[in-house]
């Protein structure tokens, strides 16, 4: 069930700036599920940027001044990309280009490097979460943040024991 909400400035901003996150965080994931070696971490980096292509749609949904129930998330939206064949919410086709894997790119990241740099992105998102949950009046609003904060920490955790098991960290 959606239930609507009246946004304050300072919390659209605030939103904005989560869907700018998300947002990134589904071109990073994407681009590093191609660049991988291991096969694992494409599988892990693949589950995660839907996870942010969920992320992505709840906070559309904020933006549009409607509060998502979290019951049956995953499955709906799955079900709606699959029908529809998108799987990048409202990303811009300019954000979706892949990073250029021929010889002549100097961008050469191991797997060590991307799950490095994803495990600082989770810890920036998270925190920055934080910050908008305790800037929102409404406790529907945070309770939708709070589960995609969750996640986000979730997120951190898979690339944590990938990296421990591996020997990474």
């Amino acid at each position: 069930m959606i239930t609507n909400v009246t946004l304050s400035t300072k919390e659209q901003l605030l939103l904005q700036d989560q869907k700018t996150h998300e947002e990134q965080c589904i071109l990073k994931y994407d681009n590093y599920a191609n660049l991988a070696v291991d096969s694992q971490l494409k599988t892990i980096f693949r589950n995660i940027a839907q996870k942010e292509r969920e992320h992505l749609q709840t906070i559309n949904q904020l933006l549009n001044g409607q509060v998502p129930s979290m019951a049956g998330q995953s499955s709906q939206q799955q079900t709606g990309q699959q029908q529809t064949g998108q799987n990048t919410g409202s990303m811009p086709m300019s954000q979706q280009a892949s990073i250029d894997q021929s010889p002549n790119n100097p961008f050469k990241a191991s797997d060590k490097d991307m799950c490095i740099d994803m495990l600082s992105t989770e810890k920036y998102v998270s925190s920055t979460y934080d910050t908008t949950i305790f800037e929102c009046k409404s406790a529907q609003v945070r309770d939708v943040l709070n589960h995609i904060q969750k996640e986000e920490q979730k997120h951190g955790e898979q690339i944590f024991s990938y990296m421990q098991s591996k020997g990474m960290y």
